[in-house]
């Protein structure tokens, strides 16, 4: 079944699940900020997704500005900070099986459904 990491509050997020929506697969909505992933649960994301876990990083954010910017870490610090600080996690990731994409731009949904 098809998951996405949803935000409310995100724009893009409210897009793609409208899209999902509109799509009619069946889907289920993890609302990441409130249902925070293990630390393997987002191993196995960044997996699927096929990147770094410092490009899943949203690193505008005030949190990762103020406290991480110009720290080395290691791939595993940097998952485990997204787990302490999950509003840093980029959205919507949405995860078909094993495909997922980070859906920026919305299109990138229509590759893994």
């Amino acid at each position: 079944m098809i998951q996405i990491y949803h935000n409310s509050r995100c724009t893009k997020s409210r897009e793609c699940l409208a899209f999902l929506e509109e799509s009619g697969q069946e889907y289920e909505v993890i609302k990441y900020l409130e249902d925070v992933p293990s630390f393997e649960e987002l191993k196995a994301i960044i997996k699927k997704l096929d990147i770094k876990p410092i490009e899943l990083v949203r690193r505008k954010e005030k949190i990762w500005v103020e406290n991480f910017k110009n720290r080395t870490m290691s791939d595993d610090e940097v998952i485990q900070t997204m787990i302490s600080n999950p509003i840093l996690i980029e959205r919507p990731i949405v995860v078909n099986d094993e495909k997922a994409v980070v859906a920026r731009p919305l299109e990138k949904v229509k590759v893994i459904i």
